[in-house]
């Protein structure tokens, strides 16, 4: 029995490391999206399908290695507290998007070269 052909896939995951410390891959700013989203760590949490400890340590381990902050917090009170990402945590975002995307394409382009 001849098998129809398959399509081939190199798979990848990038990250970044900063002083030999992660920094930013998938997960965390799957986590960074959602608090864009949604203004709070504990739904961003929810949505994830982790615990609000976890997701509060995944922030407090990018800002350890971060230049400048990701997140900012408002305290609780009577309108409730909040978070949000600085422009430095959207720019780290958009730039970690923009490389995964990057890789993928030209994963992609040596995939087709390579006629496997």
């Amino acid at each position: 029995m001849t098998k129809g052909p398959e399509r081939l896939q190199v798979r990848s995951r990038i990250w970044i490391d900063r002083d030999g410390r992660a920094f930013l891959g998938g997960g965390r700013v799957a986590l960074l999206e959602r608090i864009a989203s949604t203004g709070s760590i504990s739904q961003a949490a929810r949505e994830l399908g982790i615990s609000y400890r976890k997701a509060w340590g995944m922030v407090e381990a990018m800002e350890r290695a971060a230049e400048e902050p990701l997140v900012e917090r408002d305290s609780g009170g009577r309108g409730g507290g909040g978070t949000r990402l600085t422009p430095y945590g959207r720019r780290a975002v958009k730039v970690f998007r923009q490389m995964e995307q990057q890789c993928r394409d030209r994963v992609d382009e040596l995939m087709e070269q390579a006629r496997l």
